[in-house]
């Protein structure tokens, strides 16, 4: 399994569809995930033959977002050290991570998300790094950290602000709830509502043939000059939830939210 690929990279024209597998094929984001994502737009943007890309999960979910069982053992040693090295390990470690999504939303081309399926957590993250979102009927969004003890730290508090404004992503950030396609569409967060996978998909690869058929250049600037006034204030406000969670992120609160995740049980949280 270790050279097992996260993503699969297809070409249809001029237009690229990168599909999200995890681990196993589970809908999940491991360390791996996050090089392999940094390396695929990467490589994505240096291609002049891409002119649009389509985000899209591998199976029947966008995705779960991050790998809780992974995380609970990349935090552990973590968790026992007291000098200021183990919090300079994840401070670095959430910055890796975070510019992997940077890689998505840098990206100089076009970028659609085809979300399908549970979109949670880590998956809200990478959907808002793309310039458009559409999604199908069955649709399952969650800003879900607040759930699990954790500030979300990989983009959506910054860039969710310009999608869906202040009042809905408060909401749906300090309540952790699930909203589906028909709420998410009515407050921006998707642009379109499809009755199925296939649709959605097919619909995300049109949408993004559109787009491609216009001049690479023009594109370019757009997306350049929209991101003029975005870009600085979204990296403010990561290197900021970053130096929150290196001081913040590992603890007792934490360590339930993990614990309660395996017993299957509500947490029981005490702000400590």
């Amino acid at each position: 399994m270790t050279d097992e690929k996260r993503f699969t990279v297809t070409r249809d024209g001029h237009v690229a569809t990168v599909g999200l597998a995890g681990p196993g094929g589970k809908a999940v984001m491991d360390e791996r995930f996050f090089g392999e994502l940094t390396e695929t737009f990467t490589a994505l943007d240096a291609d002049d033959e891409v002119r649009a890309i389509v985000v899209t999960g591998a199976g029947p979910h966008f995705s779960f977002g991050l790998d809780l069982g992974a995380a609970a053992a990349t935090f552990a040693p973590l968790r026992s050290a007291t000098d200021a090295g183990a919090r300079q390990e994840l401070l670095a470690l959430i910055r890796r991570w975070q510019a992997a999504l940077d890689a998505v939303a840098g990206v100089r081309k076009p970028t659609v998300a085809a979300v399908t399926g549970w979109c949670i957590g880590g998956g809200v993250d990478l959907a808002v790094a793309c310039d458009v979102r559409v999604a199908s009927a069955d649709a399952q969004f969650s800003v879900r950290e607040a759930k699990v003890g954790i500030v979300a730290d990989l983009g959506s508090l910054q860039r969710l602000v310009g999608v869906i404004g202040d009042g809905h992503l408060r909401e749906l950030a300090l309540t952790g709830d699930d909203i589906g396609a028909d709420r998410a569409a009515a407050i921006g967060l998707v642009n379109h509502v499809h009755p199925d996978a296939d649709a959605t998909l097919a619909a995300a690869r049109e949408l993004a043939g559109r787009m491609a058929a216009n001049s690479p250049l023009v594109l370019r600037g757009i997306k350049d000059v929209l991101d003029a006034e975005r870009a600085p204030r979204v990296e403010a406000g990561l290197r900021y939830t970053a130096v929150w969670n290196a001081a913040f992120l590992l603890s007792n609160d934490l360590d339930e939210a993990m614990l309660s995740f395996v017993e299957r049980r509500p947490p029981e949280f005490t702000g400590r």
